[in-house]
């Protein structure tokens, strides 16, 4: 009887230490989501860039920031084109629409004022509270109104 107990008894334990490490193992193990960056003290969004390539002209767009805990959101924009001059006034030629409808103006932008090729950064006040999602309008670029949506 007495090696019965000891033979039940390793097996609890050897069951209790293999949920140990199995749990453990799980919780550490978790890869990092595709759309993140892991820095030294927190996780930071990664942006899917957005394309639109209409009238010969490509935009490019990658949010920069647009977290609830930073105080400006900002949009990184490359333009490109061999047909067009990209001189359009970005902060009069952009808007961004919250998952309301509601339309907020650009604070600013910084980047050349024209050119065949430019690239700047528009920014906004961040939307409070966050939206589900954003959409940037671009408009006044070679007659067409361009839409880039992301979810939040």
């Amino acid at each position: 009887m007495n090696a019965k107990k000891t033979l039940l008894l390793v097996a609890v334990i050897v069951t209790g230490v293999s949920f140990l490490l199995i749990f453990a193992n799980n919780n550490i193990n978790h890869p990092v989501p595709d759309n993140s960056v892991k820095t030294q003290n927190s996780i930071v969004q990664k942006w899917e860039t957005k394309i639109d390539a209409q009238e010969g002209v490509t935009i490019k767009i990658t949010p920069l920031e647009l977290s609830p805990e930073v105080v400006r959101w900002k949009f990184d924009i490359v333009m490109d084109t061999h047909s067009v001059e990209l001189n359009q006034d970005m902060i009069k030629s952009s808007v961004l629409v919250d998952d309301q409808g509601k339309e907020y103006k650009p604070l600013g932008w910084e980047g050349p004022t024209g050119g065949h090729h430019r690239e700047g950064v528009l920014t906004f006040n961040r939307i409070t509270p966050t939206p589900k999602s954003v959409e940037l309008k671009i408009f006044d670029i070679a007659d067409v109104v361009r839409g880039f949506d992301w979810q939040l």
